[in-house]
């Protein structure tokens, strides 16, 4: 299929609004959380949910315009992964890494676009960005080799996204390091995925065995910390100009911040209805009940400002063509990073005030207590190394964080 192809084809459907995409993802959130156990038990996202996704046409937000996509805004996508956090954080998680991918995409040579998209522009890219392969030059590109863990949502992927060191050429600034590209027929998944959170994410291992990888389908984290990846000259919505592991990170914590949005509206619910069992005593009359709610709902509404209030600055600059500085960088990352670790503090105080019913598997705080946890352990989210970059970066010393 060719681009004009691809586009006839969509050309005829309406493009749905934010709006239309957030009020879908928030009609599924009963039918996810019906599932939810379902899909912990199947170690990944159900088919049906992956199928519901397509026909929500979730993935396409982010998507180039070239290949059916609607090039929104991150936040867009971010509104409907919290939303469906809240019915099934391991589902959400997917669904927001796979199209972010999507985005990712439009920063490589554009012939990596047509590579993947050209026969089928709803062909999905999963990842695994740590950098534990081998990689050689070799002639026109590279071979690549090795195994990479936790590559959520790889069983409904036809691409997937390779963290690797290149060999780094004498007088480089920082290491070269670069994701790479790679077709199913040449990897292949490894079920490795039992864990205690997280459960249906799928995040399986990703084995490759010397694949051949070409030059143009490899993303320079140099790239984008310069803030030059290469597809911008072809892909030239604004929207494609965050710096990419701002986006990443935010990608990550937003779906914390939805199990925090569905732990406070379960714990709400439950409390409503429910009394002692040792004195009979409302819940809803509970001076502990009431003082951790609180607390936490004021966590949770905070992380929404920041979030919201982080973006309108970087819009703000992106709109008058100004560039975003390392320094905001830095604090974007940390912010995400700091959202993350505060919707754990928050699903905390809520499970502690559930008591021994909390811990039941067929009650949903059970699973935003675990899978928050699960997600806070993500490399980058890890607040711990966030906090010491950004505390550094703040005091006027060199970021030592270059995935910005």
């Amino acid at each position: 299929m060719s681009l004009q192809d691809t586009n006839a084809s969509t050309a005829a459907a309406p493009t749905p609004t934010p709006e239309d995409l957030l009020a879908r993802a928030l009609a599924l959130v009963p039918v996810l959380k019906g599932r939810a156990a379902a899909c912990e038990a199947n170690r990944a996202v159900l088919d049906d949910t992956v199928a519901d996704f397509l026909q929500a046409e979730f993935y396409r937000m982010l998507q180039p315009a070239a290949y059916g996509g609607y090039e929104m805004h991150p936040m867009s996508l971010f509104r409907v992964a919290m939303a469906l956090a809240k019915g099934c954080p391991s589902s959400a998680w997917c669904l927001n890494l796979v199209a972010v991918h999507n985005w990712e995409l439009a920063l490589y040579p554009p012939q990596a676009a047509q590579d993947v998209w050209g026969a089928d522009p709803d062909t999905r890219i999963s990842s695994s960005y740590a950098p534990f392969g081998k990689i050689e030059r070799v002639d026109g590109g590279f071979k690549v080799s090795g195994r990479w863990p936790w590559s959520s949502g790889s069983d409904h992927c036809q691409w997937v996204f390779l963290g690797g060191m290149a060999p780094t050429q004498e007088g480089a600034f920082m290491p070269d390091m670069r994701v790479f590209l790679i077709p199913r027929s040449d990897y292949r998944i490894d079920d490795t995925w039992h864990v205690m959170g997280l459960k249906g994410t799928g995040s399986k291992d990703i084995v490759v065995d010397g694949a051949f990888v070409p030059e143009h389908r490899t993303h320079k984290f140099l790239d984008s910390f310069m803030m030059q990846d290469v597809g911008l000259e072809t892909f030239t919505s604004p929207n494609y100009r965050y710096p990419f592991g701002v986006i990443f990170a935010y990608c990550l914590s937003v779906v914390t911040l939805g199990m925090a949005d569905g732990a406070l509206e379960e714990f709400r619910a439950q409390m409503r209805e429910r009394v002692g069992a040792y004195d009979g005593a409302k819940a809803l009359e509970d001076p502990f009940v009431r003082q951790r709610l609180a607390e936490a709902e004021a966590l949770i509404r905070g992380a929404h400002a920041s979030l919201e209030a982080a973006f309108a600055e970087m819009d703000a600059l992106l709109a008058a063509g100004a560039p975003l500085p390392v320094e905001l960088r830095v604090q974007n990352k940390w912010n995400a990073q700091h959202t993350a670790k505060t919707a754990m503090q928050a699903i905390e105080l809520l499970f502690k005030a559930t008591g021994g019913r909390g811990i039941r598997e067929e009650n949903p705080m059970q699973r935003y207590f675990r899978d928050v946890h699960a997600a806070s352990n993500h490399a980058y989210l890890n607040a711990d190394k966030g906090a010491i970059n950004a505390g550094g970066v703040l005091m006027g010393a060199q970021t030592m964080d270059f995935a910005l």
